[in-house]
């Protein structure tokens, strides 16, 4: 029998079975937890290593069927007990393959996937519901058409371990989170469409406010958090007008919508929405509902938020300016290798200096003073860093130069352990998730000292944030907040250290064209 993967049940109405669980508790063995009764129903999980586990637990209706493109519905209440001990399926999407610097760590289970994926997980060390844990809020990346909160990487159970209270969550991608069409707009009873994946996770939000506290997590110290299309999403909801009381701090890992040129305006999205239909030969959305998941998913499109004017501001640079948004606390920043996310080709000194001449104009000669490309290959270093500021650099430091809160802005420069016959990519997209977590342990690499070390001063930062709303302590110190006058930016790396004005002209240059 293999005793990490097999349930015992105990009752605990009496000292020899409370003895007996402590027992297996210490052995690393795994026991069933004491059921909670939440939104929908009683839920068990199970107990590992002193921390209790549930997986799968549902936070709103499956959206399938004629709930498929519709607001995220009620939970369906269920009968008697649901073991909570698997994770749920995955969104709906293609299926999963590892590619480039992202080994199947990072990469949904290839299966199950379904249209019915909207289930939350969490980790807790809590003895009692009156401990009140810092919670932190989990949303993976995946550009907002992949992912799971089943990623190995994701696993809460270290953070756990540190007193956080850890919960994944689940929502909508691609075309099934993120289409927008007239039809659905008018049958929405706020005249929108489109958002869903985001609706998803303010869902989850609200079934976190209502329940976490029976779970040992603080209800006023929840902290969202997610990297890339999650970053993007952290993004969203503090901009959202519809989830204030809902988080009280925010982490954004590499991404975010201040001057991001990768979000539409509603009419545009429903414009896409329509020749989606069209190119389906289809006349309505009743169609497209009685179509298989695989028959929507070979429906092609560009499927992200749009500026609705409901779940999220038309203008999110003015509504950040007006202070309209959750003014919270935050941690964010980028990785360096951000930069070649779109591309690492040989770009050509001649093309890089035209495209800067149209987008700038009268400015392009101060921008290539910035970027400069007298070279190929320093063309090649100037796009990637453009495309850093772009995507994470100014997102970040924009969102620091609005916000009231103190923001706490970081760049992780740490290249992991080299894979053997694996190519080096450098400090690349998602390689700090795993850090950030405590879980080089399930990421298969060789790891040196220097790893471990990078991995205490990461996962350190965060839970200091999480639990105090500043990421000092033992080996992280002199990081203040973003101002315009220091404009310290921490680097993040097995010597962490502040850096003042890193990158602060050329953000102020990026946010010119892209605001």
């Amino acid at each position: 029998m293999n005793t990490n993967h097999s349930f015992f049940k105990i009752q605990s109405n009496n000292k020899s079975a409370v003895l007996i669980t402590a027992l297996l508790m210490f052995l690393g063995l795994t026991v069933v937890a004491q059921p909670v009764k939440g939104t929908g129903g009683m839920v068990q999980g199970v107990k590992q290593n002193g921390i209790t586990v549930y997986k799968g637990i549902p936070f709103a209706a499956p959206p399938v069927g004629d709930l498929r493109w519709k607001a995220p519905q009620p939970v369906k209440p269920w009968k008697g007990v649901l073991k909570a001990t698997k994770f749920s399926a995955s969104p709906y999407q293609s299926k999963p393959i590892p590619f480039a610097c992202w080994t199947e760590e990072f990469i949904a289970p290839p299966e199950p996937l379904s249209e019915d994926c909207l289930y939350l997980n969490i980790w807790t060390g809590a003895k009692s519901p009156k401990e009140k844990r810092p919670v932190l809020v989990w949303i993976y990346g995946g550009g907002f058409v992949s992912g799971s909160a089943a990623c190995s990487v994701y696993d809460g159970m270290e953070m756990a371990k540190r007193g956080i209270v850890v919960v994944s969550i689940n929502y909508r991608v691609g075309i099934f989170g993120f289409m927008a069409h007239p039809e659905l707009s008018k049958e929405s009873p706020n005249g929108v469409s489109g958002n869903y994946g985001i609706m998803d996770q303010i869902a989850a939000l609200k079934w976190v406010r209502a329940n976490i506290a029976k779970f040992g997590g603080d209800i006023n110290n929840v902290a969202i958090a997610g990297q890339s299309a999650g970053s993007m999403s952290v993004s969203a909801l503090v901009a959202s007008p519809l989830t204030k009381t809902l988080f009280q701090k925010a982490i954004a890992q590499s991404g975010g919508l201040l001057g991001s040129r990768f979000i539409a305006d509603l009419k545009t999205a429903e414009k896409e929405g329509t020749q989606i239909q069209e190119k389906a030969k289809l006349t309505s959305i009743a169609d497209l509902r009685k179509l298989s998941s695989d028959e929507v998913l070979k429906l092609t499109g560009r499927f992200s938020p749009n500026l609705d004017g409901y779940v999220l501001p038309k203008n999110i640079k003015e509504a950040f300016e007006k202070h309209e948004h959750q003014d919270v606390p935050v941690l964010t920043g980028w990785v360096t290798g951000d930069g070649a996310l779109f591309g690492n080709q040989l770009v050509k000194a001649s093309d890089f200096k035209k495209n800067v001449e149209t987008q700038f104009g009268d400015k392009a000669a101060e921008f290539l003073q910035l970027f400069p490309a007298e070279t190929d290959s320093q063309a090649t270093a100037s796009q990637q860093k453009w495309t850093l500021m772009g995507f994470a650099g100014a997102p970040s430091i924009n969102w620091a130069k609005y916000n009231r809160a103190p923001v706490y802005v970081y760049e992780y420069t740490h290249v992991p352990a080299p894979l053997e016959n694996f190519p080096d990519y450098g400090a690349f997209h998602t390689s700090e998730v795993p850090f950030a977590f405590h879980n080089l342990h399930l990421w298969k690499r060789k790891w040196r000292e220097v790893d471990y070390k990078v991995q205490e001063v990461v996962n350190q930062s965060w839970v200091n944030f999480l639990t105090s709303y500043n990421p000092n302590g033992l080996l992280v110190k002199g990081w203040y907040p973003y101002n315009s006058n220091t404009a310290i930016v921490y680097i993040l790396n097995e010597n962490p250290h502040p850096e003042n004005g890193l990158y602060k002209k050329e953000v102020e240059m990026v946010s010119g064209i892209n605001n």
